[in-house]
């Protein structure tokens, strides 16, 4: 009983009970308050609401959605090519339940006529929001266009391949 200190265990119990308090507080306002980022991560069909200019008619276009997190990679493609693995030449990020792509792109993709084809890269910006699971609005702005170009994605049904599937 010479090795009984009470000072000591009354320390060590307020020091516990400090720390199981803190704990319980810091669970119940990550609970109440933080929301894990929204998945998009999908392959999305754009339908474009108008043509871009000296351009008759619009091509089918494959938005592809690649995400980590905030941190989100994409790609723009004609629908017949659908190749998933196109070079993700869009960045950005998702930001407050809004999500910006850019990034330099081929604009001959979004036109079908061959003979107004320029082979002409330019840098573009694409904004949507807000995010839901049924479709995506937004707009495309394009560097050396004037006029945006409002769509509606709409997500792929059949789910694409994952990395993950593929390896196992």
């Amino acid at each position: 009983m010479n090795n009984f200190n009470f000072k000591f265990f009354a320390i060590s119990g307020v020091a516990i009970a400090s720390a199981l308090i803190l704990f319980k507080t810091v669970t119940a306002y990550g609970e109440n308050n933080l929301r894990a980022t929204p998945l998009i991560d999908n392959i999305y069909h754009l339908q474009l609401n108008s043509n871009l200019p000296n351009c008759q008619k619009s091509n089918t276009l494959v938005l592809n959605i690649q995400q980590s997190g905030i941190y989100i990679n994409g790609s723009i493609s004609p629908i017949k090519t659908n190749d998933t693995n196109t070079p993700l030449n869009l960045t950005g990020k998702l930001n407050h339940q809004k999500l910006t792509l850019t990034g330099n792109i081929n604009t001959d993709i979004f036109c079908q006529n061959p003979h107004i084809q320029k082979n002409q890269t330019q840098l573009i910006k694409i904004q949507m929001s807000p995010l839901n699971q049924n479709n995506i609005s937004g707009q495309i702005t394009i560097n050396k266009i004037a006029q945006n170009i409002d769509f509606t994605a709409l997500p792929q049904t059949d789910k694409k391949p994952t990395s993950r599937s593929q390896n196992h």
